[in-house]
């Protein structure tokens, strides 16, 4: 949401990297339906058709995987979220190779510390991404009001 709603300049960095292809951004089925429904919470204040740009920007940006099938190799064990709407999240991180997770909640970003079954990818929040990847820090309090394109 930071990216496409938001459009929060401490991430012009990511935007530019994910646009040239340097940055990979993945998704799947699920993860675009969850997308669809939170874009719908109402303090995003989109309509149908805000909603269906976000979306479409959002895609044109995406490589999207197909879910895992039944003859799939076995992956290993992730930590468990406690909200399981976010586990899909860790799963396709995983399922795609993923090297990075970036996120703002708190229950998925406490499981960067998970030790008994630590994620084989790193999860961060904006900020640390951006030092991370680009060496330049993003602040939470900046960009975070929806903007007209």
């Amino acid at each position: 949401m930071d990216l496409f709603h938001f459009k929060a300049p401490p991430l012009a960095a990511l935007a530019k990297a994910i646009k040239n292809g340097a940055v990979i951004c993945l998704a799947n089925n699920r993860t675009l339906a969850e997308l669809e429904r939170v874009t719908g919470y109402p303090q995003f204040r989109l309509d149908a058709a805000g909603r269906a740009d976000l979306l479409q920007r959002y895609q044109a940006h995406l490589t999207v995987l197909p879910s895992p099938s039944a003859d799939s190799p076995a992956l290993p064990a992730l930590p468990k979220c406690r909200d399981p709407d976010d586990q899909m999240f860790l799963e396709l991180a995983q399922y795609g190779q993923a090297d990075l997770l970036i996120s703002r909640d708190n229950l998925v970003l406490k499981l960067a510390r998970a030790r008994q079954r630590p994620c084989p990818f790193a999860i961060l929040t904006p900020d640390a991404a951006m030092i991370h990847l680009f060496g330049v820090a993003f602040t939470a309090d900046s960009g975070n009001t929806p903007t007209e394109d």
